[in-house]
């Protein structure tokens, strides 16, 4: 009998909610456990061995311990192709990765737990008002981008939603989290508010598995 899969994650991380994402739209059905990373469990032994570099998430699924969010969903989009997060022409895949890319290897990397406490350590006079700062400015930096990107339909890239939706919504909710004005970016905020609207995105919400 094959194991459930398990997904270790913190319900307010960006790359968590990604894979939550992926599993809700494939429809594979899984377990959870909440590595806490204000507490510091992801530099635990425990979730060391599950993970060298203390990040999450990390997915046990077919007698594998998969780590990154975007190889978890690759490997989810080819082992369970249906639905495909991922046109099926050689353009549209290379357009749906420069978006998802854009989220998480620019700006979301720069926006991480251990930056911002580096920049708060290096203001000790004003430590939270350095992280509001730079998390404004960085979102907001990139999301300007991203705005100029996305394509016309309902979605990032066509009427279907892609990787590039699953990369976007996280990281709209950090967005709103850090207060960053969003009346700059109203195709974002639309696909944002598409995306919503959809049981697998909703379903995936932080405020919908965050622990009691």
């Amino acid at each position: 009998m094959t194991a459930r899969p398990f997904l270790y994650d913190y319900w307010r991380s960006s790359a968590s909610y990604r894979v939550r994402i992926a599993l809700n739209l494939k429809g594979i059905a899984h377990d959870s456990a909440s590595v806490d990373l204000v507490r510091g469990d992801q530099r635990s032994p425990e979730h060391l061995d599950r993970n060298p570099q203390g990040f999450v998430p990390a997915l046990r699924i077919d007698g594998l311990l998969l780590t990154q969010s975007l190889a978890i969903i690759d490997y989810l989009d080819e082992t369970r192709p249906e639905p495909p997060l991922l046109p099926p022409d050689a353009t549209g895949r290379a357009r749906v990765r420069a978006l998802a890319h854009a989220v998480a290897m620019d700006i979301h990397p720069i926006c991480n737990l251990h930056v911002a406490a580096h920049v708060m350590a290096r203001h000790p006079d004003a430590p939270e008002a350095a992280r509001q700062d730079w998390m404004v400015h960085f979102i907001t930096r990139g999301l300007d981008a991203l705005e100029r990107m996305v394509g016309a339909g309902a979605y990032c890239y066509g009427d279907t939603p892609t990787l590039a939706d699953i990369c976007l919504v996280p990281q709209i909710y950090n967005a709103r989290r850090w207060g960053v004005d969003l009346t700059r970016h109203p195709r974002l905020v639309a696909i944002d508010a598409a995306c919503a609207d959809l049981p697998a995105f909703a379903d995936a919400h932080p405020d919908r598995v965050k622990p009691a």
